[in-house]
């Protein structure tokens, strides 16, 4: 006698008594808008507490590394422990300096857009650290594979203002003749990889550079950024596959900053353990570090340079932070957390801490840094009016409409001619006086 469908195993409407229900577990944030705000889970280690391997150990080594959270900076501002890079105080005014310029630059930026003279902008409030104290502590001939919130970087790096600017207004004066989103920066000269919308292609991009960089011989290491959310990916954990298999010399440098536009950090993994812990699956080191403390920044970034370039392979860095502001300009973080969040986050404000910091040494005092915030305002503000010259959003100051079909090939195509000619004789017949720019 044949079995019925439930006997069998196939689809049923009635679960047997005799099994467990399951249940189906969906990551929810600790609390919603208007809920008090509790990082209670959050544990905080003293600054200094945490052991540095060296960096030619093996990666199994880091492994308590993954869970515990680098830190060097104090509550009495001083600088603590093994982890400590022992910069000078003029390397650390440079670093201040970096921080103040970034803010200024994404505060008149922000307002741009919101003038309508550009359709798009992300601010790195709260995350300078990140990019800035990484970048300071790489070689200035390193390769950057970023994401979309390391402008710090190419500030770092001396790209100039007005570079930045002509690409985010995609005017007539942009190197990239308006084929990238505004943001999406791109410098060879700087060693800056072309930024991509598409998230994580970036991160086995890097480690094929790097695996290219060996084979050749080089001396260059490459490092890469992405968010927490893009670790969810999949180019994310083919990257650490390669990079593991082949001793890349690459840092994947992972910065959490809780937020996935509007999805929390849960949506990734972070419920289930640290996104530093994901290096040990794959048998490469890991370190999760306090990513609103400059110095333990560049102590960890330095740290896995070193042990790129000794040949001791890549290095997974969790850069634990806080994204201050909305995830862009078209974004309103009110609808999905706490407006308290900001002022209640544990690890505090970078540029406050490095500027405490350098006050507790004796270099720095507020009558200097209001001095520096005055003045990178107003640096930003003379770039922002030279790169307006070339054009804004809608103003129609851009490249001529013939580039659009350059820069892709080296002899155009026969049906790309075509299109060209094409679409320059309709444009000519609407506008028979020309339009500027054209």
């Amino acid at each position: 006698m044949a079995k019925q469908p439930s006997e069998a195993g196939g689809n049923s409407a009635k679960t047997p008594s005799n099994k467990p229900v399951l249940s189906l577990h969906v990551p929810e944030p600790t609390y919603r808008p208007g809920d008090p705000v509790d990082f209670a889970h959050i544990q905080v280690p003293d600054a200094g507490k945490q052991s540095r391997p060296d960096e030619n150990c093996a990666a199994i080594e880091t492994s308590a590394l993954c869970y515990d959270l680098v830190r060097v900076l104090g509550d009495d501002h001083q600088a603590h422990g093994p982890w400590d890079p022992k910069l000078n105080p003029d390397t650390l005014r440079t670093m201040l300096g970096h921080f103040a310029m970034v803010r200024a630059f994404d505060e008149r930026m922000f307002r741009g857009q919101r003038q309508g003279k550009t359709s798009f902008y992300m601010k790195s409030t709260g995350e300078e650290a990140t990019s800035i104290s990484a970048a300071m502590a790489l070689a200035s001939d390193d390769m950057i594979f970023p994401s979309y919130r390391q402008q710090g970087i190419l500030i770092t790096r001396g790209y100039p203002l007005i570079e930045m600017i002509n690409q985010i207004y995609s005017n007539k004066g942009d190197k990239l003749k308006g084929r990238q989103l505004p943001i999406m920066y791109s410098s060879k000269e700087h060693s800056f990889f072309s930024i991509s919308g598409n998230l994580a292609t970036q991160t086995p991009q890097a480690v094929g550079w790097a695996m290219a960089s060996a084979i050749k011989g080089d001396s260059r290491i490459a490092a890469t950024w992405v968010g927490e959310g893009s670790t969810a990916e999949g180019d994310f954990h083919s990257a650490c596959t390669f990079a593991a298999v082949y001793n890349a010399p690459v840092i994947l440098n992972v910065v959490n900053n809780q937020w996935a536009i509007s999805s929390f950090s849960g949506f990734a993994g972070a419920e289930r353990t640290t996104f530093a812990a994901r290096a040990l699956g794959y048998g490469i080191a890991g370190i999760r570090v306090d990513g609103n403390d400059p110095l333990a920044v560049y102590a960890a970034e330095k740290w896995a340079a070193d042990r790129a370039r000794a040949n001791g392979g890549p290095t997974l860095i969790e850069h634990f932070t806080y994204r201050a502001e909305g995830h862009s300009t078209s974004d309103d973080p009110s609808g999905y957390r706490s407006a308290q969040e900001r002022e209640e986050w544990p690890l505090g404000d970078p540029v406050t801490r490095l500027k405490k910091h350098l006050i507790a040494l004796g270099e720095w005092d507020e009558e200097r840094h209001a001095a520096m915030d005055l003045d990178c305002a107003e640096t930003v503000k003379a770039a922002t009016k030279l790169a307006e010259k070339n054009g804004i959003l809608g103003h129609g100051l851009h490249h001529p409409f013939a580039t659009m079909f350059e820069d892709v090939f080296e002899d155009l195509p026969w049906h790309l001619k075509e299109q060209s000619e094409q679409a320059i004789r309709e444009r000519e017949t609407k506008f028979p006086e020309g339009r500027p720019g054209t």
